[in-house]
């Protein structure tokens, strides 16, 4: 029997001549052979999700070695997320250096790190993919101005609902004659490693007014960061001291329009942002309404939302200062489970079943209370699928 094979001359020994042609297809396929180290460089740089470099990791133990000799890894993050560019170093749990043999210290080291490095990505991917999108606010920790406090305060925009029983729940700026003056609102959010998404507002219909006016934004344009230091508790409204002397600011979006209407309206941003350090800061770029009783202009809203992947507890950070560089820590290389997330976040939902004191003192032992003059509000499960 005569097999023929391209580049062979038919020959009784077939079966080597078939091998020897495999193993040059083999050697032309893997074109970290054929291809000097930049030209390998490029071709992987071309990968545009984290996931595909570790499946290369598992083609072959050169390819492993090629893809974290040269922090492959890293350097797509980097190109991803540059937030990730002031990653001083990573740390794993429980992580313990081998004793570097006598005479190969530098290279031994250089090859823990990376290796290292490797690993702490490569989970970072999987984090990326696998954790679930949701809500990331914690609380609201500072505002510009409020017009009415504690009544018109931040704290209302954690509620879905623009009232609750027969009170307007939202937040509202102080009245300016100028519509270009600019309002901040900054939010923590629910971890300090983040990857943000989306941030959803509603401004405020004000149905009490003659009209029903619309108290929105022109634009508005977000920041993320972290705090200079740890933030009093007492900060929350209005305060005098400059509020970026507080914070590093390590992202700032685009500026989006917002529309006059009485919805959420949807802000999603051009590419994922990791915010690194769990800060997020909501500037609302000049007034659209004046109101008509004192003819001042007024920023309202109603609710705000955060959406995104929380990377916390699993993964974290350290921000050492005065430099601006983190550590990225590997806490755990498990998987936070679904109901430690929504823990996380049980104080605020208490804080806002319970923001109505005055309803709350009407029911206490020794008041007297009406019951058909307060208004019952039916809990809904639904209304609280992205509360936090």
């Amino acid at each position: 029997m005569v097999y023929f094979c391209p580049g062979f001359e038919a020959k009784d020994n077939w079966a080597a001549d078939c091998f020897r042609l495999f193993r040059k297809m083999e050697n032309l396929i893997d074109f970290l052979y054929c291809l000097d180290p930049d030209t390998s460089m490029k071709i992987l740089m071309c990968l545009d999700d984290p996931s595909d470099l570790a499946r290369v990791s598992c083609v072959s133990r050169c390819w492993r070695h090629h893809v974290i000799a040269n922090g492959l890894c890293k350097r797509l993050w980097l190109r991803m997320f540059p937030q990730l560019s002031k990653v001083d170093h990573v740390v794993e749990p429980n992580s313990s250096l081998k004793e570097p043999a006598e005479g190969a210290s530098e290279n031994f080291a250089e090859a823990q790190t990376l290796e290292s490095e490797n690993r702490v990505y490569t989970f970072l991917a999987r984090a990326i993919t696998s954790f679930p999108i949701r809500g990331l606010m914690l609380e609201p920790i500072y505002a510009s101005s409020t017009d009415n406090y504690p009544e018109e305060s931040i704290h209302n925009t954690l509620e879905p609902r623009d009232r609750v029983g027969r009170r307007a729940s939202y937040w509202s700026s102080e009245g300016h004659s100028n519509p270009a003056v600019p309002e901040t609102l900054i939010y923590k959010l629910a971890g300090d490693l983040c990857v943000i998404y989306e941030i959803n507002i509603q401004p405020f219909e004000a149905y009490f007014q003659p009209g029903l006016p619309i108290y929105s934004a022109k634009a508005v344009r977000f920041q993320m960061g972290h705090a200079k230091s740890p933030i009093d508790d007492p900060m929350g409204e209005s305060c005098n001291d400059s509020v970026d002397d507080k914070f590093v600011w390590t992202y700032t979006s685009q500026e989006f329009p917002m529309a006059q209407e009485n919805r959420l309206q949807n802000f999603k941003l051009t590419e994922p942002v990791m915010c690194i350090g769990g800060i997020l800061k909501i500037e609302l770029l000049g007034g659209v309404q004046r109101q008509e009783m004192d003819g001042l202009y007024y920023i309202c809203v109603s609710h705000v939302q955060i959406m995104g992947r929380l990377l916390s507890p699993a993964l974290g950070v350290d921000i050492l200062e005065p430099s601006g560089k983190f550590v990225l820590k590997v806490n755990s290389y498990t998987q936070p489970s679904k109901t430690g997330d929504s823990c996380a976040n049980s104080s605020v939902y208490l804080q806002r079943r319970v923001r109505d004191l005055g309803q709350i003192i009407n029911i206490l032992p020794g008041n007297v209370f009406d019951a058909t003059e307060y208004e019952w509000v039916e809990e809904d499960d639904s209304d609280d699928e992205f509360d936090l």
